[in-house]
């Protein structure tokens, strides 16, 4: 940032409590980064500025920042390992998979949950603006009939599972805990924190939550120079949901986790309506295959799907996922002649299981390598907008590190209902997501003997079962049987 443009502006004023030349020892410091530039405007800026100023860059960990810049912009065009399909023996099918072993899976991650193994992180950094709203994702209801919000529906869950954790293990005279760790951004930090405490934490213990923010990185020229928001601010960006495991290794977070005496951490996006929180099913296998790393993952609906998914990084390699952008259009119709599925078809939801040993080990090896993904976007600058470099890291990234995954098949409408786009879109609204709920609910109550009644056609509309009554369709015969219930309505307690 060698050249600036300035409007024009007062007077230079007096030169204040810093003089009239930046601090000497602070200007070195980033004179040996090559990041001097920041200074450019100091001339210009009142006593108040250059405060701002100064504590911006002294907030800043330059040494860490430049090695990730220095990392970063290293590795664009670096070669990449050649890319192979999943093999089959890495992915639990749903065609695979029998009653017993699902009952089997279900109680032993119910067993681990009531010993208080399993931690539960959340990635809520995002706000809702494609969806008409500057509040957290999180804050947002997609129209049910309970006006419940994400946040509400996803913590009723966790409540469930600690009641049935505590039923299965004969422990419903003791408290079955799970500890549900929060991430939030600089954009959705107060707000989440307030929406918790105006809603008593959805009945969950304010000491079992922990909020805490992600990170954030400074955005780049091409060449790697800071640019700046504003003559006093560096321009500054979240740093992607792979932020979280910097965050919850400098919060010490895992060092938390360990001593609560958790083994395998549960981590997932706010914005999938269908999200089964602290699933007992998926931990009981993970713990089974006694992996490093396991995902869910659903069939792609069909081959130009623009969504991630899971492939090998070359012959023996480990497993990782590929952005749709990525793969040619060869890539993606490519069918495998023995399954009759596309060979590169198992899709990444962000449904992540992991062990505390995992993720402590990813964590420092994600610092040493200090490669992040480098974004062109359009940066509010002095200039108005300046093109530059964001970067980020992305959840999946730790995969590569994975020395065992497993992927564990999921039905799309079952369990992944994504909201992602206002009303009026094709896909991934608010009122797709509605009517996926709905409509895997009021199977529930039918599969329970229970009847509905509707005044508009059913496929437009359905039933919404409380989590406080049942988590995935269990226990509701008792609610049910016999019953008829009008849609659109709640069946709660």
């Amino acid at each position: 940032m060698t050249e600036m443009v300035v409007a024009a502006r007062a007077p230079a004023p007096a030169a204040g409590r810093w003089g009239a030349a930046p601090p000497q020892e602070l200007l070195e410091r980033l004179k040996d980064y090559g990041q001097e530039g920041a200074f450019a405007f100091w001339d210009e800026l009142g006593p108040e500025e250059r405060d701002h100023l100064i504590r911006d860059i002294e907030s800043l960990d330059l040494p860490r920042i430049d090695r990730i810049v220095r990392c970063s912009l290293k590795s664009q065009g670096a070669p990449v390992p050649t890319i192979e399909p999943v093999p089959e023996s890495s992915v639990a099918t749903v065609d695979d998979r029998t009653p017993e072993d699902k009952e089997r899976w279900w109680r032993r991650g119910l067993k681990a949950i009531s010993e208080g193994k399993l931690a539960v992180v959340l990635l809520a950094g995002g706000q809702g603006t494609r969806l008409g709203s500057s509040d957290p994702k999180g804050c947002f209801s997609i129209g049910l009939p309970s006006r419940k919000s994400l946040f509400q529906l996803q913590a009723e869950r966790i409540l469930c599972i600690q009641k049935l954790a505590a039923q299965c293990t004969d422990a419903s005279g003791s408290t079955v805990q799970i500890h549900w760790y929060i991430m939030t951004s600089p954009f959705t930090d107060e707000a989440t924190r307030k929406f918790f405490e105006t809603h008593r934490y959805f009945g969950l213990e304010p000491s079992q939550v922990t909020f805490f923010q992600q990170g954030t990185v400074p955005c780049v020229s091409p060449d790697g120079r800071f640019i700046m928001e504003t003559p006093y601010k560096v321009a500054k960006a979240p740093d992607g949901n792979g932020g979280v495991y910097a965050a919850l290794k400098s919060k010490r977070l895992l060092d938390d986790m360990a001593a609560k005496g958790v083994k395998y951490v549960d981590c997932y996006g706010v914005d999938n309506v269908l999200v089964r929180v602290a699933d007992p099913t998926f931990l009981g296998y993970f713990i089974d295959k006694g992996v490093s790393a396991a995902a869910k993952v659903v069939r792609k609906a069909y081959p130009q799907e623009k969504v991630g998914v899971f492939v090998q990084r070359g012959r023996g390699g480990p497993l990782s996922v590929v952005e749709y952008s990525e793969m040619d259009a060869a890539m993606t119709t490519e069918i495998n002649q023995t399954t009759g599925r596309l060979r590169y078809c198992w899709s990444n939801v962000c449904l992540h299981m992991f062990t505390l040993d995992f993720l402590n080990q990813v964590t420092n090896s994600l610092e040493k390598d200090s490669i992040y993904h480098l974004a062109e976007k359009r940066i509010p600058s002095v200039h108005g907008y300046t093109s530059g470099l964001k970067l980020e890291q992305f959840i999946f990234d730790v995969f590569n590190y994975s020395p065992s995954t497993a992927l564990f098949e999921v039905l799309r409408e079952e369990e992944f209902a994504p909201v992602k786009n206002a009303n009026g879109a094709t896909y991934d609204t608010p009122d797709s997501a509605r009517l996926m709920l709905l409509r895997l609910h009021s199977r529930w109550v039918v599969a329970a003997g229970g009847f509905l009644t509707h005044s508009v056609p059913l496929y437009m509309t359905g039933v919404e079962v409380s989590p406080l009554c049942s988590y995935a369709g269990e226990n509701l015969e008792a609610v049910c049987q016999g019953r008829t219930f009008h849609a659109p309505s709640e069946i709660s307690f």
